[in-house]
């Protein structure tokens, strides 16, 4: 089987590779065989086998399935909540950090190496420490914008809250639905459509100092 670096192999024999290179081949193997068996049907010697090394070799860096997957949780964790919290920051254009964080959603969503599976659709949901990652990564885009709209709008942290969960959540289930249901729109047309939505509510709440962020009639 090919390894997951393409090059992990040279004349039988394993190459050596800095121990921060080896630990991202593992990864990227370990992310291939979750997404297509799920956690539960997933064996380290498929993983193994994919990146190219021996168990040992495995083993050196990730005492077991487990530690691999939360691991690889973490690494997409923080990515999605960077991204929504980037979109917060790139503009002070209300209507461009509802379109960033929207576009941040379907952009994980349709990456073709699938690792929102790890995050939305884990077979392990149950565990405690997948569970509280998942949560994290609600809790954390929740932050990125209630921090947004507070600044913005000087609505009590507790309002804030429930309007950045209502965004959050939009987003996040527009993008899943768009790719469950077979990209059966364009993604720039899904994306403009869910920013559509949720600014129209947004929209609503006056800026600091009396001015509107925008009126629901700009959104094309």
């Amino acid at each position: 089987m090919t390894a997951a670096t393409g090059g992990a192999q040279t004349a039988g024999r394993p190459t050596r590779l800095p121990r921060s290179a080896r630990r991202k081949q593992l990864l990227a193997a370990a992310q291939q065989i979750f997404v297509a068996q799920g956690y539960h049907a997933a064996a380290m010697d498929d993983i193994a086998e994919r990146a190219g090394v021996s168990k040992p070799v495995l083993y050196q860096h990730f005492p077991g399935k487990l530690e691999l997957y939360l691991a690889l949780l973490d690494t997409h964790c923080d990515a999605i909540i960077a991204k929504v919290r980037s979109a917060m920051l790139a503009t002070p254009d209300n209507k461009e950090r509802v379109k960033g964080a929207v576009q941040a959603y379907f952009d994980f969503v349709d990456h073709e190496s699938e690792a929102f599976r790890l995050v939305f659709e884990s077979d392990l949901r149950n565990d405690p420490q997948v569970r509280e990652r998942v949560e994290r990564v609600e809790q954390g885009c929740i932050a990125a914008v209630t921090d947004t709209i507070i600044s913005d709008t000087g609505v009590d942290p507790d309002s804030a809250a429930l309007l950045a969960a209502g965004l959050v959540g939009a987003a996040g289930q527009s993008a899943q639905y768009w790719l469950a249901t077979g990209r059966r729109i364009p993604k720039d047309d899904a994306e403009t459509l869910a920013a559509a939505l949720i600014w129209r509510g947004i929209a609503s709440f006056p800026l600091q100092g009396g001015s509107s962020p925008g009126t629901p009639s700009e959104i094309g």
